[in-house]
């Protein structure tokens, strides 16, 4: 399995363990950062991972931070993604059999290592079931284009408004 996998400075020490297991299980592994303990914003890295995910350059991807929380947000803010928060096993289980979540969030600060490894494990071989979560899934889909369409729209509107404003402005 192609995993890609990213972190702010907090999931720092979590990734580095995470991803020797990963390899060690036989799975190829993109570490898209962060690369230390420093201080980073974690948005634009989970994006990375999620953006990985969705354009099949992964099968899966993973995400970590202090809590978790604030990963996942992030990495579901990519069209397509469907990241869980899963700091106990039978959160990891669940997100992958009921709503086949493709990226995994967790929290370094709330996790052990020997618990995360077996979060990971659960996260990465649990199938999906299928049959009624698939229609759940399919209009967790449909609430997202309709978001994304509501979005554009309201772009344009605003862009079209500031046009003529500038409009307005030259003329007088």
């Amino acid at each position: 399995m192609r995993i890609a996998i990213g972190c702010d400075h907090a999931g720092f020490a979590l990734k580095q363990v995470l991803v020797e297991h990963c390899r060690a299980w036989g799975h190829e592994v993109a570490d898209l950062g962060t690369y230390s303990e420093e201080a980073v914003d974690y948005p634009p890295i989970c994006a990375a991972v999620g953006r990985a995910v969705v354009g099949g350059q992964a099968d899966r991807g993973i995400v970590l931070g202090g809590s978790g929380q604030g990963e996942q947000i992030a990495a579901n803010k990519v069209r397509g993604v469907r990241a869980a928060l899963c700091n106990d096993l039978f959160t990891a289980r669940l997100g992958r059999s009921h709503n086949d979540a493709n990226v995994l969030s967790m929290g370094g600060r709330i996790v052990g290592l020997g618990l995360a490894e077996e979060i990971l494990r659960i996260f990465l071989e649990t199938p999906f079931e299928g049959g009624r979560h698939q229609r759940r899934i399919e209009l967790v889909a449909e609430i997202e284009a309709q978001e994304s369409q509501e979005s554009q729209h309201t772009l344009h509107t605003q862009n079209a408004q500031k046009a003529q404003r500038s409009q307005e402005t030259l003329s007088s």
